[in-house]
């Protein structure tokens, strides 16, 4: 009964608006503790046409850098994924693809990074990869999120 509810709500949406509502599967809060640093990365639900995430990273008990994030529409209509780093510049990477579980953004006139991708990942986790050109070399950096714990 919700997957028809589901497909009627997206074909009534403009077609930023169903693009957005594709990404439900990325809100919530995600965690990602390494042995030398945690991540935590937040988004809420799609409203009012924009998703809103924010990103901290901790290590040694200090913050080292965070991020403050939109997925919306751009004036032209083609979603996007805007990010203020650590209080620097907005940057914008418009929408590559959008599928079932995946997300790509690209910014090619950026070096690192040029790409962000988010997929639904394995066992209920997120996955998040940058990828790009740093020094003339491509890098890349892959992370996986597991839901936060409940307090």
């Amino acid at each position: 009964m919700i997957a028809p509810l589901f497909a009627l709500l997206l074909a009534l949406q403009p077609p930023s608006d169903r693009d957005l509502l594709k990404l439900v599967w990325m809100s919530g809060c995600w965690t990602d503790g390494g042995t030398t640093q945690l991540i935590d990365e937040q988004w809420m639900a799609p409203g009012g046409g924009i998703m809103m995430g924010m990103t901290r990273t901790v290590q040694e008990g200090r913050t080292t850098s965070y991020e403050f994030v939109r997925i919306a529409p751009m004036l032209s209509g083609v979603l996007s994924y805007s990010v203020t780093p650590s209080g620097g510049a907005t940057v914008t990477f418009p929408v590559k693809s959008i599928g079932d579980g995946e997300v790509v953004f690209e910014n090619l006139a950026r070096d690192f990074p040029q790409r962000i991708i988010y997929r639904r990942g394995a066992g209920g986790t997120l996955q998040s990869r940058i990828e790009g050109v740093s020094q003339g070399r491509p890098v890349s950096q892959d992370f996986t999120y597991k839901a936060c714990p409940r307090r």
